[in-house]
């Protein structure tokens, strides 16, 4: 039996006795003798081995031909066709027709975490490539500690990271480092003279040693807060009642003072602290109520007498200075009658004696 094979540009025939390779036909024209099988294939494609490769490739004619990557366990390959990324190839071998295009290769060893290949980061996001990358991102309000398998490797800044996907446990732990607010209300309180009060406080924090916060304490915020608990609870037993109320403005800076060790401590910075509100009991206001009326009634009676007594006093000095001086007594008399007179709209003088001598009488001792 004849057969008369035509091989066209770019298209490769592998001739086959017996499930053996027998020979290459390259572009031309080739007459067929016997019963021999024929595969052609197209230099366009990728080569798939019709049998072993490892068969195949003692020709030594189609060897010359192919390109072989070898992808081990634990590797991917990135396999990129004049440049441009097209497939990951994964655990085997594989062949790939030379001269029609230019094969590229990145192996990846994916029993590493750390992303070490000349890989973009647009690459990384390829929907081929991101079952096999692990992304973590920290935003720029944050900052990110790296733990691989448990163990603190790294402080990470604003941004995004990746790493390749595989059994090695990967955690970037983030946290906010703006500036924030915790607020502690209602807290019953003790005074030193057992009075009882209700403070509501606030304090304002920023997070600076993102270790310390988040390796060497657990949950820094809640322990913030049951420290500010304690100092505040420790400061307000130290006085009576009156006394926190007399410096009440100064209680935030005393608090502050006494928490800047412990703070840093847990990695933070208290910026500001005070005290929204101090809320007394129902009976305590009442009492406190009576006291201020009482206060401002005691107030009152003090003024009132003072200026009586500095009235009393005038009168005395004017009575004697009239006492010394009979002009002064005189013209005194003279006042009054003045403010008589002006109340008096006639004045009647009884019988027929003499009217000037009369108004003498009346008006002139």
């Amino acid at each position: 039996m004849i057969r008369k094979i035509t091989m066209n540009a770019y298209q490769v025939g592998l001739v086959f006795k017996n499930g053996k390779l027998e020979s290459v036909l390259q572009e031309g024209n080739y007459w067929i003798f016997g019963n021999r099988e024929i595969r052609v294939y197209e230099m366009r494609q990728s080569f798939v081995a019709p049998i072993e490769l490892t068969l195949l490739l003692q020709n030594e004619t189609l060897a010359s031909m192919l390109e072989v990557v070898e992808v081990a366990d634990a590797q991917i390959a990135l396999y990129f066709v004049n440049g441009i990324f097209s497939e990951v190839l994964t655990t085997g071998r594989y062949a790939f027709w030379k001269g029609y295009k230019t094969n590229s290769f990145i192996k990846v060893d994916l029993s590493k975490v750390t992303i070490t290949e000349a890989v973009n980061e647009a690459l990384l996001e390829n929907s081929k490539l991101r079952p096999y990358t692990r992304r973590f991102q920290v935003m720029e309000y944050e900052k990110g500690l790296l733990f691989v398998n448990g163990a603190f490797v790294k402080e990470l800044q604003a941004g995004s990271y990746y790493f390749w996907n595989n059994a090695i446990a990967v955690e970037v732990k983030t946290a906010d480092i703006r500036m924030q607010q915790m607020e502690i209300s209602g807290q019953e309180l003790l005074t030193k003279d057992k009075a009882t009060l209700r403070i509501n406080f606030f304090v304002s924090y920023q997070l600076v040693n993102m270790t310390k916060a988040l390796v060497e304490n657990k949950a820094f915020d809640k322990q913030l807060y049951v420290m500010m608990q304690l100092v505040l609870r420790a400061f307000v037993g130290g006085f009576t009642l009156d006394e926190l109320l007399s410096r009440k403005d100064s209680i935030a800076q005393a608090i502050l003072e006494q928490t800047v060790d412990r703070s840093e401590a847990l990695g933070l910075k208290i910026l500001d602290a005070g005290i929204r509100d101090i809320i007394l009991p129902g009976d305590m206001k009442e009492i406190m109520n009576q006291v201020l009326v009482a206060e401002k009634k005691a107030q009152a009676n003090s003024i009132m007498r003072r200026e009586e007594t500095a009235a009393m006093r005038s009168m005395l000095n004017t009575a004697k200075l009239m006492e010394d001086n009979e002009m002064l007594w005189k013209l005194k008399e003279m006042e009054y009658v003045e403010k008589i007179a002006d109340r008096i709209g006639e004045i009647t003088v009884s019988g027929s004696g003499n009217i000037i001598g009369q108004l003498k009488d009346i008006f002139v001792k």
